[in-house]
């Protein structure tokens, strides 16, 4: 059985602009990483990732430009910007409130 998964509907912002605060990177080098940090468990929907990149950068949270790839192939890479940051606590912050709600659900006992 198949383990990966598509990235978790409503986290795909939030993936990309962690991703981004570690350096700035192009589309397919964010879905690797995506699927490198999470060992498999996650891929990017190339379709997806194109319109969250394109929805993150009329935002402001992202600045994307056209540059030649190791490989000498023009792509867009995106740099995260101030106000990505900041997005990018706020997302944090109500994950993890999310998720330490459902862990406590899944403790509970009758």
């Amino acid at each position: 059985m198949d383990q990966t998964t598509d990235v978790i509907q409503g986290t795909l912002d939030m993936l990309i602009l962690k991703t981004l605060s570690l350096e700035p990177m192009h589309g397919f080098g964010i879905a690797r990483r995506v699927e490198q940090v999470s060992r498999g468990v996650f891929k990017v929907n190339p379709g997806s990732l194109l319109v969250a990149l394109q929805r993150l950068e009329r935002a402001g949270w992202v600045d994307g430009e056209w540059r030649q790839t190791e490989n000498s192939r023009r792509a867009r890479f995106y740099t995260l910007t101030r106000a990505g940051r900041k997005q990018l606590a706020v997302e944090t912050a109500e994950w993890t409130r999310r998720a330490s709600a459902i862990a406590r659900l899944l403790k509970a006992e009758g």
